[in-house]
């Protein structure tokens, strides 16, 4: 049961800092709740349909298809986080001036929120398929503790969710201010820990090289498996024994979508001054 949790509690709370931090992000978005739990469903539909296939996709590309499909869905979440931070840059203030008017929209503020459903659809399908692959291998090494399993796993599921919850609940309390500054800066954190991930998959895969591996070691000083370094994990990819490809792609994401994010709101200064 202890390990049933422990595992459904990673999976959910890192899909649930990932909604939580959007769904912070986009305060003031007109029926963003809408796409965040469309997004959530899809997801869900989709890790059933993984784990339904997980035969065929682990036999993809000469045994490596689970790495090159997971590195996937990482890569096209960090271009959609990307498109995200990169429009809330140029359209924060507006927000923050419709913040307390729900009703009211901005300009291309529907196609921002069809993003949602993308970004959480994929973060949803990631961690779920990787969720029922994990159960599926525990019951069959034991398959006589289905009930400790389904117990494990519910204790998981809320442990994962009220973290997630508490996290989002603690945006919401930040001056408005500095919370698109806040938001877009965690939104920037987690798209480069995603673009880190996925190299990780591909060097999995041999489709690139490591540089070297590991660069360093912090297990001694956080551990994964700790709750701390489940949030950093999370939250900004945190990997306590990464390879120097992984730092590289984490680096060069954070750069390009800082300097993307930087361009498109000079335009917006220029014309509040």
């Amino acid at each position: 049961m202890f390990a049933t949790a422990v595992i459904v509690f990673r999976e959910v709370l890192e899909a649930s800092l990932i909604i939580g931090i959007l769904a912070a992000a986009t305060r003031g978005l007109p029926n963003r709740r809408i796409w965040l739990t469309g997004g959530v469903i899809v997801g869900l539909l989709g890790a059933g349909l993984v784990a339904a296939f997980t035969d065929v996709i682990g036999d993809w590309a000469s045994g490596v298809g689970q790495e090159l499909f997971n590195a996937t869905v990482l890569g096209i979440a960090v271009l959609m986080l990307a498109w995200h931070n990169i429009w809330m840059s140029s359209h924060g203030a507006a927000l923050a001036a419709d913040a307390k008017s729900v009703g009211k929209s901005i300009k291309d503020g529907k196609s921002a929120c069809s993003i949602l459903l993308i970004i959480v659809g994929l973060a949803v399908l990631r961690e779920g398929s990787e969720t029922v692959l994990f159960l599926y291998g525990i019951s069959a090494i034991n398959p006589d503790g289905q009930f400790a399993m389904v117990l494990g796993g519910l204790i998981g599921i809320l442990s994962g969710a009220s973290l997630g919850y508490i996290l989002y609940a603690g945006l919401l309390r930040i001056p408005l201010r500095w919370f698109f500054t806040a938001t877009g800066l965690m939104v920037l954190m987690l798209a480069a820990g995603m673009a880190s991930q996925s190299a990780g998959f591909l060097i999995q895969a041999d489709m690139i090289p490591s540089l070297a591996a590991p660069l360093w070691d912090s297990s001694a000083i956080i551990s994964e498996s700790s709750v701390p370094g489940m949030l950093l994990q999370g939250l900004i990819g945190y990997d306590s024994r990464p390879a120097g490809m992984q730092v590289a792609f984490y680096i060069v994401a954070l750069v390009m979508i800082a300097t993307g994010m930087k361009w498109v709101s000079k335009p917006q200064r220029k014309v509040q001054a």
